[in-house]
């Protein structure tokens, strides 16, 4: 089951959907009637739906193995309130965790097997809401940003930014971009705060992707790898671009995302069991 919800953030109203679990899965664990939940965060001047629906997809597919999913627009975005391009980083994981929030409070979800699923710069602020929301215990990230400052003056044009800075604000893709969100795209370094997250992490990237490196993937994991405590797998997709756009890139990345999850699922219950 499916429906459209509208979670108040500040002065905000964040639509999102949330996708319930199917009934005969996620039944095991800890909590025998709780179920996991993963929240999906969306890239920059991107939307819940997702290039191609891959999110409503993934979304589907997670319900269906047990999951309750949320996907939702930040502030500015889809049908979300606000203006996208006067929010900062701060704003977009407080959003995240507005989300969350909203979440775990369900009587249905378990606490303890939260997952944030992040693509692009949605990646980056999944892993920033991460290191700062102990809560969040898996970390999926899709073609992250590792720079964000550069990664997405890249996007938008070098002259866009100046033209922000000079004039108070510039267009890009029908979005106006203040000053106040480039800066504080600067304020974040998401490479520096990979350490920081104890959690397991799922590293995936294209490698056609010619908006945001795939030896962002490799250098994501050496970090992750170095940490005293927690996992990081990577997937490498052969010839897949940003937004694994065509058929079996995406099919590629809902596979290994569920699978990697599900084993998650499966080594924690594991570990419940040995505990017990």
């Amino acid at each position: 089951m499916e429906r459209n919800i509208v979670i108040r953030h500040n002065q905000e109203e964040l639509t999102a959907s949330i996708h319930y679990p199917s009934r005969d899965k996620g039944t095991s664990g800890r909590c025998k009637d709780r179920v996991p939940l993963a929240v999906i965060c969306h890239g920059f001047v991107g939307n819940r739906i997702g290039v191609d629906r891959i999110f409503v997809k993934a979304a589907r597919e997670l319900a269906q193995d047990g999951y309750m999913v949320i996907r939702f627009d930040y502030a500015g975005c889809g049908e979300s309130s606000g203006n996208y391009g006067s929010e900062d980083m701060e704003s977009m994981i407080a959003q995240t965790r507005a989300v969350l929030d909203y979440g775990i409070s369900s009587a249905d979800v378990d606490p303890q097997r939260v997952t944030l699923i992040g693509h692009s710069l949605g990646g980056a602020v999944a892993l920033l809401t991460a290191v700062r929301d102990r809560r969040v215990k898996n970390l999926v990230l899709w073609a992250a940003v590792g720079y964000p400052f550069n990664d997405i003056v890249k996007i938008v044009g070098r002259d866009a930014y100046d033209l922000s800075v000079k004039a108070g604000s510039a267009d890009y893709a029908g979005y106006s971009f203040t000053p106040v969100y480039f800066n504080s795209l600067a304020a974040f370094q998401p490479f520096q705060e990979a350490g920081k997250f104890s959690g397991d992490v799922l590293v995936i990237h294209g490698t056609s992707d010619d908006v945001i490196p795939v030896d962002y993937a490799f250098l994501y994991q050496k970090l992750f790898w170095t940490r005293p405590e927690g996992r990081c797998d990577k997937e490498i997709i052969f010839q897949g671009d940003h937004t694994f756009s065509s058929g079996p890139a995406q099919e590629q990345v809902l596979k290994r995302t569920k699978d990697w999850m599900n084993q998650q699922e499966h080594l924690q219950q594991e570990w419940q069991n040995w505990m017990i």
